[in-house]
């Protein structure tokens, strides 16, 4: 669950241009152990099924931003990212040229750049990362989210959201830890993906498309561990923001655009629009779920700019 209150909308204005730009690809430093394939120049893996193209998905990523803005090898980029790549980064144009350029010149910038990974899922073609970018080290950095489509096992599409990171927050927890156990950033067992992701989209659609508060009983735990650094811990935290939230916007529309999950965690990308006639935010709200009920939720949201380096939308 998300909370998008005045506050948090007021938080996200001044993301850096920069950032903003770095994740054309996505973020990534310390890489989880995945079980996966070598990946090599001629490597594709489009006549493998199952859990090891999830995991060839989750590497090719990681290993294609690590590369490019971390090491400034744009060669990656060549590698792994299809010659019809689609950006839905709203400063960066189409295309894989555009993504080394970016990569080039981030690197020359900004050469002590870390992506710190917290958690990566793969369903499907889909990717989804969860990282803390710090382009300076010592700062706190931005929270990042992003999601790859894979076509023939490269990237052919892009879709992003970045956060500036705050000083402190209302729950005491950071934007990225593990609170719930297992304490770890690997999704559970893949057997629980499709029944975790249809009880995470019910919840999501009754709680904010449809604006029912009555769903924090159904679908939340009472002990749900909250990241939103705007709202407090517990259901009845979520209850409290999310019906100041409401009230606040009574004519909030919220559209759902992708839902990736795996294991116990479930992320939905969507636009939330306040009021008629605004341009809205997109956002990506990460869930985790245990024994039917949500333990716990990350979120990043951007303010959608006025105008984009494509044709795409955010979404």
């Amino acid at each position: 669950m998300t909370s998008h209150m005045p506050s948090r909308r007021m938080a996200t204005r001044r993301i850096l241009l920069a950032t903003v730009a770095t994740s054309a690809l996505l973020g990534t430093a310390t890489v989880p152990a995945f079980a996966s394939p070598p990946v090599s120049a001629g490597h594709t893996i489009g006549h493998v099924d199952g859990g090891a193209r999830l995991d060839y998905q989750k590497t090719v990523a990681v290993r294609v931003l690590k590369g490019a803005f971390e090491q400034g090898d744009t060669e990656v980029v060549d590698r792994f990212v299809r010659a019809d790549y689609i950006q839905h980064n709203p400063l960066a144009s189409d295309g894989p040229e555009a993504l080394k350029n970016f990569a080039a010149g981030l690197h020359q910038q900004f050469p002590d750049t870390e992506y710190d990974v917290k958690r990566v899922i793969s369903e499907k073609d889909l990717v989804l990362v969860h990282s803390n970018l710090v382009l300076t080290p010592g700062s706190r950095g931005s929270a990042v989210m992003d999601i790859f489509r894979f076509q023939d096992g490269k990237i052919a599409e892009h879709w992003d959201v970045l956060q500036d990171v705050p000083g402190s927050s209302v729950n005491g927890n950071d934007m990225f830890s593990t609170i719930s156990r297992p304490q770890t950033g690997q999704p559970g067992p893949r057997s629980l993906t499709t029944s975790n992701k249809e009880l995470v989209t019910k919840a999501f659609d009754r709680l904010l498309v449809d604006k029912d508060l009555s769903a924090l009983d159904a679908y939340w735990s009472a002990g749900y561990h909250q990241h939103n650094p705007g709202i407090a811990d517990g259901a009845a935290g979520a209850r409290e923001g999310l019906g100041a939230y409401f009230g606040a916007f009574p004519e909030l529309d919220v559209s759902r655009r992708r839902v990736v999950a795996e294991g116990d965690l479930v992320a939905v990308h969507s636009h939330y629009v306040n009021a008629p006639g605004e341009r809205g935010q997109a956002v990506v709200d990460l869930f985790r779920v245990q024994g039917g009920k949500i333990v716990e939720h990350w979120d990043v949201l951007q303010d959608v700019p006025a105008t984009s380096a494509n044709d795409n939308t955010m979404f």
